[in-house]
């Protein structure tokens, strides 16, 4: 028994070390992060949505629908001419809010003479995230407790000439999307994210995996040159070191490259699959990606792995034997999945400061925030993520190449020890 508990003993020695700790502690107060903004949905939704109104005549169902609105909206903006529509939509912009409702002066006629009365939602969106369209689906609520309300009306003043068609609906919607400076007419902002919804949740999965996989490969392959003690006949052969990082980023590159062409090919035919245009004013709306843009998406892809293939390579270095290499692929695991969890849910235009700076400095982000960004013709995103990965790249580079012109990997030192080089340098 005392053999067993020895063993027993031995073995949780080994496996509970910082190394495998450390990963989950961080993954689990990242889960708790997103889980906290997440849970924030419904605060969100108990409150009032900020709106702006305009009515061009005080009639009996249209007073009826601005009082619903007034009682259970937070109103910005008070109209009563289609000529202060783009005041109205700018002030509610600034205030933050989530559409502008225009009831026209026909309102109540058009239901008197058994007609659908028209209601113009000039909606205000700023992001394309789930979390996004939050407001707007309160404003849905909003004209479905009008369109409740004149029902109900309508069957207690029922007489002879009201049909049935207009009890059951009594209120028609006609839709413009104010979206990142364009505007796109008949469709509403949950129509845009449904849309785009298998996009932004696909394409970041897909990225991640590649990361995660090729990531792997590179610690994997690094802990096993160390185990079999190929690494150390490689370094001990008069071979230049930097020849032989050159060499294993080259390769690395050259995976990369690879993978980067595959998920070229095949993100256009998946893109290409859901084209979908509809009419705006002076453009349409189309989930297509032109080729230029599935090239600049692939250079920030294949940045991004060359990125992520290198901050690997150093992690291998760091790596005993296999059995260690593999808690190392924690961190990269982890600075792919956050991001990942992130742009499924939000829109990197509408996050905080400080949550934005974060995401902008993993360099995994940016591949996942590219193709969406191209959509909406945001190349300045797009550019600086490839600037910056590119950067990133480099300075991982030269501290590989730095490690394997030390004699560290010959002699085993820990990462403490080579902290404590580097600083007495």
């Amino acid at each position: 028994m005392s053999a067993l508990t020895n063993i027993i003993r031995k073995e949780i020695k080994e496996l509970l070390t910082p190394s495998t700790i450390l990963p989950i502690v961080i993954l689990t107060l990242v889960f708790g992060s997103i889980g906290g903004t997440i849970g924030g949905i419904e605060e969100e939704i108990q409150e009032k949505p900020v709106i702006g109104v305009i009515n061009e005549q005080n009639t009996t169902y249209s007073s009826l629908a601005t009082s619903i609105l007034h009682q259970q909206a937070k109103v910005v903006f008070n109209g009563t001419s289609l000529s202060e529509r783009q005041q109205g939509i700018q002030t509610v912009k600034e205030k933050n809010g989530a559409a502008l409702l225009i009831i026209l002066d026909n309102f109540t006629n058009n239901i008197q003479q058994n007609k659908p009365a028209i209601i113009e939602v000039e909606w205000i969106v700023e992001g394309t995230g789930i979390m996004d369209t939050i407001p707007s689906s309160s404003v849905e609520g909003l004209i479905g407790a009008i369109r409740n309300q004149i029902s109900q009306q309508l069957i207690m003043h029922a007489n002879t000439s009201a049909n049935a068609s207009l009890v059951l609906n009594p209120l028609n919607k006609q839709e413009t999307t104010n979206l990142k400076g364009k505007t796109y007419e008949n469709i509403s902002p949950g129509e845009i994210t449904g849309l785009l919804s298998t996009q932004s949740s696909t394409t970041p999965i897909i990225i991640m995996m590649i990361i995660i996989i090729a990531g792997g490969m590179v610690i994997s392959s690094m802990a096993l040159e160390k185990e079999n003690k190929t690494l150390e006949t490689l370094l001990t052969l008069p071979v230049r070191r930097v020849s032989i990082v050159t060499g294993k980023i080259i390769a690395s590159a050259i995976v990369g490259l690879l993978l980067a062409v595959i998920y070229m090919f095949g993100i256009g035919y998946y893109m290409q699959s859901f084209q979908f245009d509809m009419p705006s004013a002076g453009s349409s709306f189309s989930l297509a990606l032109s080729a230029s843009d599935l090239v600049l998406v692939g250079i920030s892809l294949f940045i991004t792995l060359i990125a992520g293939l290198s901050l690997c390579m150093l992690l291998g270095t760091m790596a005993k034997n296999y059995k260690s290499a593999q808690s190392l692929t924690a961190p990269v695991t982890m600075m792919a999945i956050f991001p990942m969890l992130l742009t499924m849910f939000t829109d990197f235009e509408t996050l905080p400061l400080a949550l934005k700076t974060l995401v902008f400095a993993i360099p995994f982000s940016h591949p996942m925030m590219a193709s969406k960004a191209l959509l909406f013709d945001n190349y300045t995103l797009v550019f600086a993520g490839i600037a910056y990965v590119t950067v990133f790249s480099i300075i991982i580079i030269a501290v590989v190449i730095w490690v394997f012109t030390t004699d560290r990997l010959i002699t085993g030192s820990n990462l403490s020890s080579m902290l404590s080089k580097l600083k007495r340098r």
